[in-house]
């Protein structure tokens, strides 16, 4: 298991060691810093889609030359594996990364990635970022960006933005409105609950899940996102934690005119195809089309 203080070199070496041997394959983008209602939105252009295009394609062959679905992390690849972060939970690349050193939470026995969360995959979200600074998230189901049906949370490093704010959205967070626990971000728009946690919370990784658990159970409940019979949340949605603070949306719909969105979208992070679409956000506006994949209020 994870010894203490060890995660984030594991994760510097087990890429340089992917990169050396092509198992990891990251996706060449530039950013522009896009401010509106004083968040410098980041915007990322992806330079060449085609050799992720081209891995999916096999995939899809695959699957219907098998007629088993393709999963990337039932077995993974060896040479993504970062290390075993707990009982339940491994860490591994994201092959095809954007974002450097951008770790996958991934169960290690298939569960639906639109299932409720537990006090595991949070203990093991909590494990992480003990280790390393950054923002964890999850896609709760495929109208939330979630592309793949395996359980699988998500850390990404500081800063979001390079050289700059660690989440495009701080001074936002900082201007948050509570009534009790719940806060509410002024400029957004939509359905969303912030939390904030102790400071200190993260020197005590069980009492973190403990807590995040709770909290994240009153905010669906605050939501209005029921439970179904199969234990799966009825609306999809995005969850965004920090060692300091708990940001979850309820989802409507996943993209907007071919702009796909998840959870960093919601931290200020957003990516697109071409500089097509980059216009397109351009004129729209980031928030606007944050609340359009949302519920607006």
């Amino acid at each position: 298991m994870l010894e203490p203080g060890t995660l984030l070199l594991k994760l510097q070496q087990q890429t340089a060691r992917a990169l050396e041997v092509g198992a990891l394959q990251p996706i060449s983008t530039h950013y522009q810093l896009i401010e509106q209602a004083e968040i410098p939105f980041l915007v990322r252009v992806i330079d060449n889609l085609q050799r992720k295009a081209t891995v999916q394609e096999k995939q899809e062959k695959t699957q219907t030359a098998t007629g088993v679905e393709f999963n990337p992390f039932l077995p993974y690849d060896p040479d993504l594996f970062v290390e075993n972060l707990s009982a339940t939970h491994v860490g591994l690349l994201n092959k095809f990364n954007v974002v450097d050193y951008h770790l996958l939470i991934v169960t290690r026995d298939f569960q639906e990635q639109d299932s409720l969360l537990t006090l595991e995959d949070f203990e093991a979200m909590w494990l992480a970022l003990t280790e390393i600074d950054g923002l964890a998230f999850y896609n709760g189901g495929r109208e939330a960006g979630a592309s793949q049906r395996h359980k699988h949370l998500q850390l990404v490093p500081f800063p979001l933005i390079p050289n700059g704010l660690n989440v495009p959205i701080e001074k936002a967070i900082a201007s948050s409105i509570f009534s009790g626990s719940i806060g509410k971000i002024p400029p957004f728009e939509f359905r969303h609950t912030l939390s904030l946690f102790e400071p200190g919370l993260v020197n005590d990784y069980k009492l973190a899940a403990q807590v995040t658990l709770a909290e994240y159970l009153k905010s669906l409940d605050f939501l209005k996102i029921s439970i179904n019979d199969n234990g799966k949340p009825a609306t999809h949605y995005n969850l965004l934690a920090t060692r300091n603070w708990l940001l979850i949306i309820p989802r409507s719909q996943e993209s907007w005119d071919d702009i796909s969105v998840n959870s960093l979208g919601f931290a200020g992070a957003l990516l697109v195809r071409n500089h097509q679409q980059l216009a397109q956000l351009k004129q729209q506006q980031p928030l606007t089309i944050l609340k359009s994949v949302a519920f607006p209020i």
